[in-house]
C-alpha cells in the first residue's frame, strides 16, 4: 500500500501541469532559449525504451523498464520483488500492485508525467517554464503550473549534443522530492500493442490479493 501511495505522488501530484497550451514555438523560444529545443526533441520521439532508477521522499530506491509509445501511451514496469505497474493505454492510465492489492484508473491528462506522450507537447500557456540551466552537458527546465504557481514544480533533465532525455524530478508543496533517472535511453524501435494494455487480472482479484 505504501509504494502505491508513493507512486501517487509521482502521477497526481501536478494533476494538471500538462495541460494544453497555445503559444507558438517561437513565443516559447523568445521566453526562454532552450525550452523550444526542448519541445522539438520530445515532439520528435515516436517510441522509447530506457531503464529507471525511482528515489521516492521515504529514501526507498526501486527499479524498472520504462516504455513509451506516442502519442498517448507508455508503461512502467518495476523489477521483482515489486508487483508494481502502470500502463497509459491512450486514455486513461491504470496502476495495480497485485502484492499490496491495490488498483487505481485515471484519465492520462492527471498525470505529471504525461509530457512524455502529450501530442503535442506545448512549453507555453498553462505550463510556465520558470527557468533554464545548462552546465556540463545537460540542460534543465523547471517549470510550474503558470496559475497555481505555489501547487510545486517539475524539473526535467536532458543531455545535450546529441539531446536525450535523462529524467525528471517531480517537487510537490511540502518540498517532498520524487526523482526518476533514466539510463540506457533507446528510441525508435517497434513496441508491441500488448505493452500498453491493462494486463493484469480484474480489479476485485487484485484487491482480495487474486494472481
Amino acid at each position: 500500500m505504501q509504494r502505491m501511495r508513493i507512486l501517487l505522488a509521482i502521477l497526481l501530484s501536478f494533476s494538471s501541469i500538462f495541460a494544453v497550451a497555445t503559444a507558438s514555438a517561437q513565443d516559447v523560444a523568445q521566453a526562454q532559449p532552450g525550452a523550444a529545443e526542448v519541445e522539438k526533441y520530445i515532439n520528435s520521439i515516436r517510441t522509447l525504451k530506457a531503464r529507471f532508477v525511482q528515489s521516492n521522499p521515504n529514501g526507498s530506491v526501486v527499479q524498472g523498464t520504462l516504455y513509451v509509445r506516442r502519442p498517448g501511451r507508455m508503461r512502467f514496469e518495476y523489477d521483482p520483488p515489486s508487483q508494481l505497474k502502470i500502463v497509459a493505454d491512450g486514455y486513461q492510465v491504470t496502476m495495480w500492485d497485485i502484492a499490496n492489492r491495490d488498483f487505481g484508473q485515471w484519465p492520462i491528462g492527471w498525470t505529471a508525467a504525461s509530457f512524455l506522450v502529450k501530442e503535442p507537447l506545448s512549453l507555453s500557456g498553462d505550463l510556465q517554464v520558470e527557468k533554464i540551466e545548462r552546465q556540463d552537458g545537460m540542460l534543465q527546465l523547471t517549470m510550474t503550473q503558470a496559475k497555481k504557481p505555489q501547487e510545486g514544480k517539475v524539473v526535467i533533465r536532458l543531455g545535450e549534443n546529441p539531446m536525450v532525455l535523462r529524467g525528471w524530478t517531480i517537487i510537490d508543496n511540502r518540498g517532498n522530492h520524487v526523482n526518476v533517472s533514466l539510463q540506457d535511453v533507446q528510441s525508435g524501435m517497434q513496441l508491441a500493442d500488448a505493452l500498453f494494455k491493462f494486463d493484469g487480472p480484474d480489479a476485485g482479484a487484485i484487491r482480495r490479493g487474486g494472481n
